[in-house]
């Protein structure tokens, strides 16, 4: 009896969920950044110091607005568990080489102060902040997120006939977009590595491109465009598409808990990105997740599984 009273003092009784995993945050964000270091080493290569800037920019300013906002509010440091550092990562992925380093600074300050910190902090975040401030720079300066990048569906459209499209460089290098997106397979191989070690699902990437594709191969059919696949696979391969599907609408934070929400939450990214994109395709993507992530209590409220016996 002595035994039992003294084994039950040394519970822990913490609020439900009571889920037990070997998973941390460091752990997880350390796997997200290791996925995202040879497509943002390859853009180096291939944009040269330009993509450099922009990537050593994004990172240090989002950590340093990080910081300065946790000391100013005297509140613990979290810089070191990398969450910072990826959403630095993302953004520098989404804009084009050449950017003037000021649009950078803000967007990452934007996307840690306002969408994060001014929220509660990671883990209590309604909106992805990489996207958030990826949004308000497109939304705020337009011209120059568009530059070199262009209007995809008006590329394709009006341009197509000019020239013979190759997806080879899509695949080893694609110097026409954002310099994240320099290489599909470097993409592609990042999203295997965190689907090995469990960190993302498949549901939400497979839901949000397949919609993606069976639309716009729909609209092109219906428009009787030449080459509706072509054009579907440049949608698809442009304008930090895949990116944002691989890598940001998979955010554990602000996407659905459950496996039916994850798709509901998928095929509702996928259908706005391509009306988004059909009508202005200024930041499409990221608008397009960022109306899906404002769902995410909604999806999750009527997706969760019935309770056992019920």
């Amino acid at each position: 009896m002595i035994e039992t009273q003294k084994s039950l003092t040394d519970l822990i009784v913490t609020e439900t969920p009571h889920i037990k995993d070997n998973q941390s945050i460091k752990k997880i964000m350390r796997f997200v950044i290791l996925a995202l270091i040879p497509s943002n080493m390859y853009a180096v290569y291939l944009f040269g110091i330009d993509a450099l800037i922009i990537l050593c920019v994004s990172v240090l300013s989002a950590a340093a607005a990080e910081a300065l906002f946790q000391l100013f509010l005297k509140k613990p440091l979290s810089l070191f568990d990398g969450s910072a550092v990826i959403t630095g990562l993302l953004v520098a992925m989404n804009v084009p080489a050449g950017l003037p380093v000021w649009i950078v600074i803000v967007g990452s300050f934007f996307s840690i102060i306002i969408i994060k910190q001014l929220f509660g902090g990671l883990g209590f975040n309604i909106f992805n902040p990489a996207l958030a401030g990826l949004a308000f720079i497109n939304a705020f300066w337009p011209v120059e997120m568009t530059t070199k990048v262009g209007n995809i569906t008006q590329t394709i459209a009006n341009e197509w006939p000019l020239y013979n499209i190759s997806f080879g460089p899509f695949f080893t290098g694609n110097i026409n977009g954002y310099p994240g997106e320099a290489s599909i397979f470097l993409l592609l191989a990042g999203t295997v590595f965190l689907l090995i070690n469990k960190i993302i699902n498949w549901h939400i990437p497979a839901a949000f491109i397949g919609t993606t594709a069976i639309f716009m191969l729909l609209y092109y059919a219906v428009t009787e465009f030449a080459y509706p696949v072509a054009g579907t696979l440049m949608q698809l391969f442009s304008g930090g598409f895949l990116i944002c599907a691989l890598f940001m609408a998979t955010d554990t934070v602000t996407s659905p808990i459950t496996r039916k929400g994850m798709i509901i939450f998928g095929i509702g990214c996928g259908l706005l990105t391509s009306i988004i994109r059909l009508w202005s395709d200024s930041g499409a993507v990221c608008f397009a997740v960022l109306i899906m992530n404002a769902t995410v209590p909604m999806i999750d409220r009527y997706t969760r599984p019935r309770v056992f016996g019920r």
